[in-house]
């Protein structure tokens, strides 16, 4: 039986080094933020920290697609929601989205497409097959 695809909640607050001098947040910071969701999202997968150094298989971003809808400010607290949203024999997608807390604001929606990569090599592997049997996709 297939159970819904994996996905996370992270939470970061906009700190001075996340701003530019006029206390917006800079598109680096965000794709810092989405990395760290993106990172606890593949330990749902079985691709945590300690495992990926022992296997040295990693999932590395092959695309990143960004849309920037509102800017967070300085002292924002922001909730980042981050998903399993598509699966192929060699790449999968994850889906992004970052809200700020204090009025429920879409303020970026991201999508990266990912593929597993043995090191030190940098040979590409086939995604597992349990994981299209694992995962209900069409949620």
């Amino acid at each position: 039986m297939q159970t819904p695809p994996p996905a996370i909640e992270t939470r970061e607050e906009v700190m001075f080094f996340d701003t530019d001098c006029g206390g917006v947040v800079h598109n680096l910071a965000y794709l810092r933020m989405i990395e760290t969701c993106r990172t606890r999202l593949a330990a749902l997968m079985g691709m945590n920290l300690r495992a990926m150094g022992e296997t040295q298989e990693y999932p590395v971003v092959v695309r990143t697609e960004i849309d920037y809808r509102r800017p967070a400010k300085l002292g924002d607290w922001l909730t980042i929601r981050g998903r399993l949203a598509e699966l192929s024999r060699a790449r999968f997608w994850c889906a992004f989205e970052m809200i700020r807390e204090s009025d429920g604001e879409v303020l970026v929606t991201a999508r990266q497409a990912l593929a597993l990569v043995r090191m030190p090599e940098g040979r590409p592997l086939r995604l597992p097959a349990a994981w299209a049997e694992q995962w209900d996709l069409s949620v």
